[in-house]
This record gives structure tokens, C-alpha cells and sequence, in this order.
């Protein structure tokens, strides 16, 4: 028989945190996340998206033991934006055994209900910046820091529970980087500037942090994501902890901003890929060995492969080619780091001009993460 306990202490959290890396830890695929992220991330004290959202987190036990996990979180802001009243599911992992899962997705279903919820999706996290979908396609490619990785078992499972079907579809690529100056971007880039009088900036930390453009980089991400699957706007509270996070240790090399005159039009934010470097990091913890492996990466650029983490042009710039003087510059950083490969961060499979974007070069879609949706019915289930 399954038990579903609410978390309602620290402890307890550590636990629901624990879980993931315990279930993972032989898989050679799965990317463990930094310990202390996550539980920042899941505490109402230290994560600004709780001004919009509310939560609690349940965990199922079996036999005396931890069986599975998942989070059950109301973005307001969100059900605002698209005039529905959801309830997500996330951090949704477990054992491969039906009855824990369905009791999972029960307590959250249940839980909605409580709050007047009518429909209830997921994989999904507070925000369109947290980790989304569920794996369905590309078990055997490594994940990356910036995704969920799920054993195959977890769709069969979502088939079986009946009532969620498929509501968005997530694709990303592995991109080959061009090892010389005769790709098309290039010449694209050049014809853009001549034109249209756009140019590449490349900020200071200065610029980012101090002046206020990093700020802007987010401003400007909810004017170009505002249409995307699920997204809600970015208050000034979640921008500032987004520099925070991301501006201020990336390497401002791998940063590209587009200008039309004093006017940012467009960026790019990539960072060398810390996969390999976070499998060192056991249990998720930097400490005593995985903070040297991490060191290397962001110092050294040790790895063949880096992360777009987040692209984004204002939709009248994206006629004018402002995407190509972002991938033209940062084309030439990653040749002078000597990256092999980029990974894309999710896009949506019917965003058809941001995929259209690859053909110019070499590419393929290695994962697919999957996001469903159920119809919640008035009473409570039992």
C-alpha cells in the first residue's frame, strides 16, 4: 500500500530533494542538479516566484520507504496570462510502480481540486525558466543541467493513469559547430548590419550588473517569450535573482547582445556545458570533489560542447536577421574555445520559425520532452 505524506518540515524537504540522486545514481544519462539550487528553488524564503505562486510538495512512501516525489504548484500570474485555473505537476519522479505514481498525480489532482482548479499539467515548474516537460525521446543522449531526465518507464506510466494527454512538445538539438568562416550566418550577419545598421555588443560585467542590462536581458525575454507554452511574466523580484543566478558567472565571451543604436533588440546567453562536470558532484553537493570539476568548466571551458541556454530577438527585429548576428558571434567564440558541439535548450515543436533557424547548420533533434494535461471533474476522487 502507498502513503502520501505532505512535506511540512526542512527535513522532510532534504528528503524530497534526496530522492531524485538516489533513484539516479547508477544512470550514466541524468545530470544530478546542485543540491542547495533546488532546495532554494522549493523554499517559500528564498525563491521570489512564490509572489505569484503557491505550492506544496508530497511524498509517497511504500513498504517504510521513499517510493516517489512531486510538487503541486499554482502560478497564478500564469492561469492569469491564459484564463484557466491549472495546477502543475513537477519534481514528479518514482520507482517504476504504477500505484506510486497514480497516487502522486492523485494527491496533486486532489490538491488543485481543493483550490477551485480545473485542469491540471505538467511536467512543469514555477516558471517558464525552470525545468519543464518529461522526457519521452532520447533516453540515451546526456542530459544537460537545464532539463529533466526520466527514466523511459515514466510515460508508460502517464498512459496508464488515463485522463492526460499530450499538451505541448519540447525538441532539442544537437548542433554541430562550424569549424571555418563559409557558413551562411555569416553572410547573413553581414548583409543585416549594411542594412538594417545592427550591430553585436559584447557588455562588461560593469554594464550587466551595475548599469542595469542584465536587468534589461530579462525585460526583454518577456516581451520575445510572452506568447510561449505556459509562460508568465518575470516580476522585478525573479529578474534580479535570474542575474543573480546566470549573469554574474557567465562568461561575458559567450554573452552577445544586438543593438539597433542605444536600443537592445536581441541576446544570447550560452555557457559551457557543466553535464560531465555535475556527474562528479555526488549527491548533487560541490563538496569534497565535484567544485574542482566545476572549476575547470567555467575557467577552462574543459568540455567540447556548450549550452544555448536562452536566445531571444523582439519579433520585429526577426525579419531584419538579428538571430544571425547572435549565432555569427557567438560561432566565432565557440570556434576560439574550441567547442564541438552546441546543445539548444527546449523549443516548442510548432515554433516553426525558431526551428527553421538550424537548417543552416548541421544538426539534429536528440530529445524530446513532453508536457500533459488533464480535465479535472468537481469531486474529490477516491
Amino acid at each position: 500500500m502507498v502513503e502520501i505524506r505532505k512535506v511540512s518540515t526542512k527535513r522532510e524537504l532534504k528528503q524530497f530533494v534526496q530522492f531524485y540522486y538516489d533513484l539516479y545514481r547508477d544512470c550514466e544519462q541524468a545530470v544530478p542538479f546542485l543540491f542547495f539550487d533546488e532546495m532554494a528553488t522549493l523554499q517559500r524564503d528564498k525563491n521570489p516566484s512564490f509572489e505569484c505562486c503557491e505550492a506544496d510538495y508530497f511524498l509517497a512512501y511504500k513498504d517504510g520507504r521513499i517510493a516517489g516525489r512531486v510538487a503541486a504548484i499554482i502560478n497564478r500570474r500564469a492561469n492569469e496570462r491564459w484564463d484557466c485555473r491549472q495546477v502543475r505537476f513537477g519534481w514528479f519522479d518514482f520507482i517504476d510502480d504504477q500505484e506510486v505514481s497514480a497516487a502522486l498525480l492523485k494527491a496533486v489532482e486532489d490538491w488543485g481540486r481543493e483550490r477551485g482548479m480545473t485542469e491540471m499539467a505538467g511536467p512543469l515548474g514555477f516558471i517558464d525558466t525552470d525545468r519543464e516537460g518529461m522526457l519521452v525521446d532520447g533516453f540515451e543522449e546526456l542530459s544537460t543541467m537545464y532539463v529533466n531526465y526520466n527514466y523511459p518507464y515514466y510515460a508508460e506510466h502517464i498512459a496508464r493513469y488515463g485522463g492526460l494527454e499530450k499538451d505541448n512538445d519540447y525538441v532539442e538539438l544537437k548542433v554541430k559547430v562550424p569549424q571555418d568562416d563559409n557558413f551562411k550566418f555569416h553572410k547573413i550577419a553581414e548583409m543585416v548590419k549594411q542594412r538594417y545598421g545592427l550591430r553585436v555588443h559584447k557588455f562588461t560585467r560593469r554594464e550587466l550588473v551595475d548599469e542595469g542590462w542584465g536587468r534589461e536581458v530579462f525585460h526583454l525575454l518577456n516581451a520575445t517569450y510572452k506568447d510561449l507554452y505556459g509562460f508568465s511574466e518575470l516580476s522585478s523580484a525573479q529578474i534580479d535573482k535570474l542575474v543573480n543566478d546566470y549573469i554574474k558567472i557567465a562568461d561575458l565571451n559567450l554573452v552577445t547582445a544586438i543593438m539597433d543604436g542605444d536600443k537592445m533588440v536581441g541576446f544570447g546567453i550560452t555557457f559551457s556545458s557543466m553535464s560531465r562536470a555535475l556527474q562528479h558532484c555526488r549527491n548533487g553537493r560541490l563538496y569534497p570533489f565535484g567544485w574542482w570539476h566545476i572549476l575547470q568548466v567555467l575557467k577552462r571551458h574543459n568540455t567540447d560542447t556548450v549550452d544555448l541556454l536562452l536566445i531571444g530577438v523582439l519579433p520585429e527585429y526577426r525579419s531584419k536577421g538579428a538571430n544571425a548576428l547572435i549565432f555569427d558571434d557567438l560561432i566565432h567564440q565557440f570556434q576560439r574555445y574550441g567547442f564541438i558541439w552546441a546543445e539548444t535548450g527546449p523549443q516548442m515543436e510548432s515554433n516553426e520559425g525558431v526551428l527553421a533557424q538550424w537548417q543552416y547548420l548541421e544538426s539534429h533533434v536528440n530529445r524530446r520532452h513532453r508536457c500533459y494535461r488533464k480535465e479535472l471533474s468537481n469531486e474529490t476522487t477516491t
